[in-house]
């Protein structure tokens, strides 16, 4: 009698394994969550590094497809925390609140249809017990009695002090004890047969109860396991189409890399393999005077800084981004007896003041070659040209000993700009 309250307390454990369960997913769409959030950082971060350092060529392409690989799977994590918390999470609540009823005096209404589903089985049985355990009693309590009536009788047999009349009460003291113990014998064996008779209803009884509460915890343990195949189903991203395609693309990217290919552009653009200004002999001009005096007016130590630098495509790999090019630097690259200020240099002016612009006139055509912007580049003087990365204009003269170029925009303004901003197009 009260064993069936374990099974009825299942049913409160039901509720609250609902809510372990809501609170084990919501931690896990917390953590999916975090790492999406530190795979965006931990790539943003590394890809400003990646385009700001120095770019030799498809290595470092491929470099950065590894952080577009974080950001893909980051976007990944952040659909696993929305499909935990708007679909799994949000379908066990759903469940708990539909299978569990509050009622307003506290506890749920399907404890208590169990609770008293089994109290109502076992009421009728329950009674009988009692009658069994109370004849039961009675005849043990009368079986005690009757011992001790003999032992008292045997022991007043052998007292010479007792009279006839106390003897004759011992023995009829003996006699209603044994009829006692077959009166309660008699109550106690028929209290057990109408207890055996109740038994199969009581057992059938409980019996439908407890299925009640089987079915009901079968229930949640059938939605427990939907449930947590629909949260392998969102947590495992090796079946995701998306996912696999993620590094089949970065497995690409790194082996379209070509070491030979960034060698052999290195050289050809940074090595043995450059275009060079070789000096020639070049006929005195009024322009490449005034020309020279602007840039002998700038310091040793200044330098052409980038205001700018947006590279698109392979303009990205293929081509070094230098903060400066310094004129001091240009110039150490000559013996120490070359100097602007010989007559056999074309470029040596008198004119110091530049106070026009020397470019006024357009170039011959022979020398006009169209070259492209690679960097974005603000003209310090009024004699400079200004330009976006992208934009393409006319070289009218090669590069100077400071490495400087003169060139015609398409609006038809003539300026100089730094040879090494530019490259031609093919």
């Amino acid at each position: 009698v009260g064993n069936y309250k374990r099974t009825v307390k299942r049913i409160d454990d039901g509720h609250r394994l609902c809510s372990d369960l809501m609170n084990c997913i919501h931690e896990r769409a917390r953590i999916e969550k975090t790492y999406a959030q530190q795979l965006t950082e931990w790539a943003k971060r590394w890809k400003q590094l990646v385009e700001k350092g120095p770019q030799y060529g498809t290595v470092e392409k491929a470099w950065h497809a590894v952080m577009s690989e974080a950001e893909k799977v980051s976007e990944l994590h952040l659909d696993i925390k929305s499909a935990l918390m708007n679909e799994d999470f949000e379908k066990i609540k759903n469940w708990q609140k539909e299978a569990f009823h509050k009622q307003m005096m506290g506890g749920f209404k399907e404890t208590k249809e169990a609770e008293d589903g089994y109290r109502k089985a076992q009421k009728p049985w329950a009674k009988k017990l009692k009658e069994v355990e109370a004849a039961k009693k009675a005849y043990h309590a009368a079986c005690k009695e009757e011992k001790l009536a003999i032992s008292r009788e045997m022991n007043s047999k052998a007292d010479p002090a007792l009279n006839p009349e106390q003897l004759k009460k011992l023995q009829d003291k003996v006699e209603k004890s044994k009829q006692d113990v077959l009166k309660t014998k008699e109550k106690y064996e028929k209290s057990l047969k109408d207890l055996d008779h109740v038994t199969p209803q009581y057992m059938e009884n409980m019996e439908q109860v407890f299925e009640q509460c089987q079915q009901f915890e079968e229930k949640r343990l059938r939605f427990f396991r939907e449930v947590l195949l629909e949260v392998q189903k969102h947590l495992d991203l090796s079946n995701d189409v998306s996912y696999k395609n993620i590094y089949r693309e970065l497995e690409q990217n790194i082996k379209t890399a070509d070491a030979i290919e960034d060698l052999r552009w290195f050289r050809a653009n940074h090595g043995p393999g450059m275009s060079m200004n070789w000096p020639q002999f070049e006929e005195w001009s009024a322009d490449f005077n005034r020309t020279l005096s602007k840039r002998e007016k700038k310091k040793a130590s200044d330098g052409v800084t980038l205001t700018g630098v947006n590279q698109t495509g392979d303009q990205a790999l293929q081509h070094t981004k230098h903060s400066s090019v310094s004129s001091s630097e240009k110039n150490q690259s000559y013996p120490t007896e070359w100097s602007d200020e010989e007559s056999s240099n074309p470029f040596s002016s008198t004119d110091a003041n530049g106070d026009t612009n020397p470019f006024d006139e357009d170039a011959s055509p022979a020398m006009e070659v169209r070259v492209r912007a690679l960097y974005d580049y603000e003209g310090q003087e009024h004699d400079e040209l200004s330009f976006k990365a992208g934009d393409e204009l006319t070289k009218t003269e090669d590069e100077d000993e400071q490495g400087w170029c003169k060139g015609r925009l398409d609006n038809g303004q003539v300026g100089l700009y730094p040879a090494n901003y530019v490259e031609a197009i093919q």
